[in-house]
């Protein structure tokens, strides 16, 4: 039986629960436990699928075709622990499923209720893969308060209640507000945030502490007394220059000894932090640095590509160079010549995205690097535009485009070299959807395999030439071109195992150009960099040495 920890948030939101949570994952699978790391969302809707990267960052796709929080991806780059469909749930999807009971007569028509069948139904999520870790993490979006949130913390109550004693702990985070006017930290929100849990029934075990200032021992004696943990539970957390920092920073302030103590594990084992001690060594003594320019429509908000950006530092760490990523509009080069945007740059990176907006500046961008020479990866859209431009400069096909864009407005003004996909092969059937069909959760979802050309920079990349990927996208690159752009040097180096799907192209006489459809940042973690970024850093390093 799992024990389980569950981390709430206080005062304000944006603390860092996520990172906090995976954090203590590390470390406890640094003294040798297995984990496994969860979120409850409050929002309504089913899944973050549907919702605007501007909304909620990015979308992270897990193997088993989930789309959640961004968080998981925290999770899984920390612990290496691949996430699944059953680590992420919404009130959404929790009133969606009671709903679906509901109708099918589940509930012998009984009045439907928060208590018990919503919580019931919250409490049934949580047992999934009970007996499969030593440590269940339970992260609660949201803050203590939000009426959204209460019926997660009921569930978590009646769950904490209804299993063996010192099976669970509650971790809870907040914030100590400085006043610099009276020079001083306030311990009164933490007081008020812990009281708030309490009057649900809940009471914090470990205290974690965000501040932009030492808390004196003092202050951690008074909020001890006053929220009713011990001082040693009432963990520092301080603004970190690296989120890899964080594991190490967490175990000197006490963490994971705190979450042990409350469990009763004594004596615990000794950590092994040579992981994240290597991992910290790679990024503060990088031995030079690349500037890389992402060419994105979501560049206000950079949890937009927040995979892409971590999937970066990573591929430097492997190279021990320091990556400088800057985010370009590319609306910006649908008015503008991108040459003195980009001619500084070391390499170009052109992320996924929707929709016909600054498309027409991510195909700018990718002639840019074809014709420069210059290093650029596109992915999933990004792969895309690098085919249209090919098509429309190199073939000749002038109105070359992608059905998306001619769906989006309602006209017929392309040629589509990009289609939209209508049937695809996933395990042993065939999955067939419709434009018509509903947005949430019917693209081409989660890992599927791709075969590599024997000989081609990919296969070389990889160093294999069968490869599982995560994808997340219903338009597809249009097989029927695939002679024309191969006489001019699109090589299709990646398919789908029946040959019909292209995975990967790459232009030939480049240093290193590569397109791919699928998502590889989803799965890079700083201790095992992806190798298409670890490459995709080396071939900067090249370029930068050149300059």
């Amino acid at each position: 039986m799992a024990r389980y920890i569950f981390i709430t948030g206080g005062v304000v939101s944006s603390l860092g629960k996520g990172l906090a949570s995976a954090a203590l994952g590390a470390l406890l699978q640094a003294r040798g436990y297995t984990v496994r790391l969860r979120k409850l969302d409050p929002y309504l809707n089913v899944d973050p699928g549907t919702m605007s990267p501007f909304e909620h960052g990015e979308v992270f796709v897990t193997d088993d075709g989930a789309e959640t929080d961004l968080d998981l991806g925290h999770y899984e780059r920390f612990t290496g622990v691949s996430a699944r469909q059953t680590d992420s749930i919404s009130s959404g999807r929790i009133y969606s499923n009671v709903l679906e009971k509901e109708r099918r007569g589940d509930y012998l028509g009984k009045t439907i209720q928060v208590i018990p069948h919503v919580t019931n139904e919250i409490k049934n999520f949580l047992r999934i893969g009970d007996d499969e870790v030593d440590f269940m993490l339970c992260e609660i979006g949201g803050t203590v308060g939000d009426i959204e949130g209460l019926p997660f913390f009921e569930a978590i109550r009646q769950f904490i209640h209804e299993r063996p004693r010192g099976q669970s702990i509650l971790m809870h985070l907040t914030l100590l507000p400085y006043l610099a006017a009276s020079g001083e930290l306030k311990t009164k929100p933490t007081q008020h945030s812990v009281k708030e849990l309490q009057s649900i029934g809940l009471a914090p075990d470990v205290l974690v502490c965000r501040s932009e200032h030492p808390i004196p021992d003092r202050e951690r004696e008074k909020i001890a007394l006053f929220c009713n943990v011990r001082k040693d539970s009432v963990i520092p957390a301080y603004d970190l220059k690296t989120i890899y920092e964080a594991p190490l920073a967490y175990h000197r302030a006490g963490l994971d000894q705190a979450v042990l103590d409350a469990f009763g594990i004594t004596p615990a084992p000794k950590p092994n932090l040579a992981r994240w001690e290597d991992v910290m060594d790679r990024l503060t003594h990088a031995e030079g640095t690349v500037r890389v320019a992402i060419v994105g429509k979501y560049t206000q908000l950079e949890d937009a590509y927040k995979s892409i950006a971590e999937a970066l530092t990573h591929g430097g760490m492997a190279n021990r160079t320091r990556v400088k990523a800057e985010w370009i509009d590319a609306e910006i080069f649908e008015r503008e010549d991108p040459a003195p945007y980009l001619e500084n740059f070391h390499a170009i990176l052109v992320p996924g995205g929707f929709g016909e907006r600054g498309t027409e500046g991510k195909i700018k961008a990718a002639q840019f690097a074809r014709e420069k020479k210059i290093p650029y990866l596109g992915i999933c859209l990004g792969m895309q535009m690098a085919v249209i431009e090919s098509a429309r400069n190199l073939v000749g096909m002038k109105n070359a485009g992608s059905e998306e864009f001619d769906v989006e407005a309602g006209e017929k003004r392309f040629t589509p070299v990009v289609y939209h996909l209508k049937e695809w092969v996933q395990g042993n059937h065939v999955v067939a959807r419709k434009l018509s069909d509903d947005k949430g959760g019917t693209m081409r979802l989660g890992a599927y395999t791709a075969s590599l050309t024997p000989g081609s920079k990919v296969a070389g990349v990889y160093g294999t030439t069968t490869i599982e990927e995560r994808h997340r996208h219903r338009y597809e690159v249009d097989i029927q071109y695939r002679d024309k752009l191969e006489n001019c040097g699109l090589i299709f180096s990646g398919m789908s195992p029946d040959g019909r799907l292209p995975e990967i192209v790459e232009v030939k006489d480049h240093p290193w150009f590569i397109g791919v459809q699928f998502h590889p940042e989803l799965k890079s973690k700083p201790f095992a960099p992806h190798p298409l970024f670890a490459d995709f850093v080396r071939a900067a390093v090249e370029v930068s040495r050149l300059v």
